[in-house]
């Protein structure tokens, strides 16, 4: 048979496409993490959570939280996860919410449920600050002492450490104008949340916004609860959507 070109080139190109075919191709990190996650909310119902029904329900897959002048919270209130405790863990979680309030997400948090509280979901500890803002520093991102005493305890662009009585800055995360350009006002954000021993450190659609390492001996939290906020005052709605939490074995 004579040689043809036409039919050789046809034949490596089979030939190149296949060994291209059998190599192992990235998963992206996302997919990773979704694969080895557990997912907390299943999108139909608020099977596993706990709150005041009044103001929470799902609504298109997502999980929502909402006040009005007829009907408010009586202080700020959560909705509470019922899987257990977390110690050391990595959450994502999208969330996108009106502007006239804000909320936020409790981690390694207690439900009080003795002495004088304003309903049965009161939720004190850790919280990622949810807000629907871009200026800082009253955006999502920063660390909050829920019913502390530490108030702030870490803003945007803050690497920080708390120990003896004081918070003290160590370096940057980001800046202001690298926050604005991360966040998208009025649609949905991505949250992701690492606790690893006494160092917390969260991101905004991948920017780091926060690195805190709490020595605070007596308040420091190693352990703990999760939870979504509603806060208390002007009538808002926060949406919640595609939770996944891993946790430390160990931790379980």
């Amino acid at each position: 048979m004579p040689f043809q070109p036409q039919l050789f080139a046809v034949m490596l190109f089979a030939l190149g496409s296949t060994a291209l075919a059998a190599e192992p191709q990235a998963e992206p990190a996302a997919q990773k993490f979704e694969a080895a996650g557990e997912q907390l909310f299943n999108g139909r119902d608020l099977t596993g959570w706990d709150g005041d029904p009044r103001l929470w329900s799902v609504r298109d897959g997502a999980i929502r939280g909402e006040t009005t002048k007829e009907n408010p919270a009586k202080g700020n209130t959560f909705l509470i996860w019922k899987g257990g405790t977390v110690g050391d863990f990595e959450l994502r979680l999208m969330f996108r919410l009106s502007n006239t309030n804000n909320s936020g997400i409790q981690y390694r948090s207690k439900h009080i449920t003795d002495g004088r509280v304003n309903n049965k979901w009161v939720v004190r500890g850790y919280q990622a600050e949810v807000r629907n803002e871009n200026e800082l520093p009253n955006v999502s991102g920063f660390i909050y002492d829920e019913g502390g005493k530490r108030s702030r305890l870490c803003l945007v662009g803050e690497k920080a450490v708390w120990e003896n009585g004081k918070k003290t800055v160590t370096g940057k995360t980001c800046t202001a104008e690298q926050f604005k350009k991360a966040f998208k006002l009025d649609d949905w954000n991505e949250y992701r949340i690492v606790a690893k021993g006494n160092n917390l450190q969260q991101f905004i659609n991948g920017l780091q916004t926060v690195d805190f390492t709490d020595k605070e001996e007596g308040l420091a939290l190693k352990e703990g609860i999760l939870a979504l906020q509603l806060h208390a005052g002007q009538p808002m709605w926060a949406e919640f959507k595609d939770i996944r939490l891993k946790r430390d074995a160990a931790k379980r």
